[in-house]
């Protein structure tokens, strides 16, 4: 919680950062901000070409270029053997440490009408946006907590252990989601529950192991980010969500990456990049961690519960009427 106001509770300056997605997109934006902060920077994708592209526009951002580091892993996200692999691998390169900070950006949408789509894009949904993040958080969680020293991990004052960070990209769709994103919205539900548990397991390993550096779960819920990914999106997007979505302004990846990284320093854990997406969490938060002083959260949840009755009679309204006026196929039809 971010009680501690003026203190930068994200410091990055000479830490070593793993980005998983790190060669398009958010993932891209956040190593490159990162970098300027005097971050060293390890990027994990799958194409090859992409990674290199990423590396060198990350490493240009570099406030100290003669010290910081860049380093890019290609694997497989979605198997599990590989993120193990890639821990090793950053470990390796990061001086026997393991990174300090992992971010897990990796992702992609399939936004779908849910009988209309392949059976096979579901499983690939899940794997792509919650196995690849769960995948990666066990690989790193088995390194952070499991190793049986820290000797390596830290060149700073001794006994001072800094925080170690793992963050997951979810999305406003954790939260509200709306007819098309069936695919789509529960891989992503499924990372803020994954958080949820995380963020009271670590308190276990803080208590247990004080010798060990604290870790802390956090995760970042965008709303629209505009990406190459997202204009393949819409070439698959029935009209029916794009009409739900017309209230939604969408944001840059630069956008993103610079206002999570301005929450993550204040000290949040669930951070929603949009003020529209906060009154929607707050509305749902339940048993899930408050940022800051935690009563002003559970005012708004008090207020957004109520409005969030109507804004889901809202949503059935346009869906019906869109059934009764283009039928069932979820793309616009000229008027009967």
């Amino acid at each position: 919680m971010s009680f501690f106001f003026g203190k930068n509770r994200f410091p990055v300056n000479g830490r070593t950062v793993l980005i998983t997605g790190g060669s398009s997109g958010m993932g891209r934006s956040v190593g490159r901000q990162l970098a300027e902060k005097g971050a060293n920077v390890i990027i994990v994708a799958r194409d090859v070409a992409k990674l290199r592209e990423a590396v060198s526009y990350i490493r240009e951002g570099a406030a100290s270029p003669k010290t910081q580091r860049f380093y890019y892993i290609s694997g497989d996200l979605t198997t599990a053997s590989e993120s193990v692999r890639i821990i090793s691998s950053a470990t390796a390169f990061n001086k026997d440490a393991p990174p300090d900070i992992v971010w897990c950006c990796a992702g992609s949408s399939y936004p779908t009408l849910f009988v209309d789509t392949p059976v096979a894009e579901l499983k690939n949904q899940m794997d792509s946006n919650y196995l690849s993040a769960a995948y990666m958080a066990h690989a790193t969680l088995q390194a952070w907590l499991k190793a049986p020293s820290e000797a390596k991990s830290y060149s700073s004052s001794p006994g001072i252990l800094p925080e170690r960070h793992l963050i997951f990209t979810a999305s406003f769709l954790s939260f509200f989601t709306i007819a098309g994103y069936g695919p789509y919205s529960p891989s992503k539900a499924a990372l803020r529950s994954l958080s949820d548990t995380l963020s009271q397991e670590m308190n276990l390993y803080a208590s247990a192991l004080p010798n060990k550096p604290k870790v802390r779960i956090h995760t970042i819920f965008p709303a629209t980010i505009f990406t190459e990914s997202y204009a393949a999106e819409n070439r698959v997007k029935s009209d029916l969500t794009k009409k739900l979505e017309e209230g939604d302004p969408g944001q840059t990846a630069d956008e993103v990456a610079r206002r999570s990284i301005a929450r993550l320093e204040k000290g949040d854990e669930l951070v929603p990049t949009t003020f529209l997406t906060r009154l929607v969490m707050t509305s749902v938060l339940g048993g899930s961690i408050r940022n800051g002083w935690a009563v002003l959260d559970t005012i708004l949840s008090w207020v957004m519960s109520l409005v969030m009755v109507f804004v889901r009679w809202d949503t059935d309204v346009k869906v019906r009427k869109w059934g009764r006026e283009h039928g069932a196929s979820g793309m616009k039809m000229p008027p009967r």
